[in-house]
């Protein structure tokens, strides 16, 4: 987990339409940038889909929500498809961004011991500084959490 208050780590991805995407493209609004484990599972669906859902108010509050996960551009192209998502993924395939936000972590499931994104959340202010981090979130819970964090 990155220190609040600390500079967010400079990124630049490839969305889900293949357009690069840089966190400096965001200066002056707020960021939900969320890590995310997979597209198309049950648990990664129900928070995109609340996210979306939600988007409208996330905006009414001057904010954007970035999705990232090591999925390809493809798959999230799928997955912004096939759910009606109407904010940006980000494919980090090479896993350097989830490596520099330290959500690259041993985790455990049914006893195997196995490398994998932990679900988290940080929420970036207009400047590019951390100022709220969550990790372990709950997928359906976690979208609505964000919204009240934005006041």
């Amino acid at each position: 987990m990155l220190a609040i208050g600390t500079q967010a780590p400079a990124f630049t991805l490839p969305d889900q339409n293949g357009e690069l995407r840089s966190l400096s493209d965001f200066r002056g609004q707020k960021v939900i940038l969320y890590f995310y484990p997979k597209d198309m599972t049950s648990g990664c669906t129900k928070q995109a889909c609340a996210f979306g859902e939600l988007y409208p108010q996330f905006r009414e509050k001057g904010a954007v929500v970035l999705g990232v996960s090591k999925d390809s551009v493809a798959s999230h192209k799928r997955f912004e498809e096939k759910h009606g998502l109407p904010f940006t993924l980000l494919s980090d395939t090479e896993k350097t961004v989830i490596q520099a936000y330290d959500v690259w972590k041993e985790k455990k499931l049914y006893g195997k011991v196995s490398m994998g994104v932990v679900r988290t959340t940080y929420l970036i202010d207009e400047n590019g500084v951390i100022i709220k981090g969550f990790d372990k979130v709950k997928a359906a819970e976690n979208p609505a959490q964000m919204l009240g964090e934005l006041g």
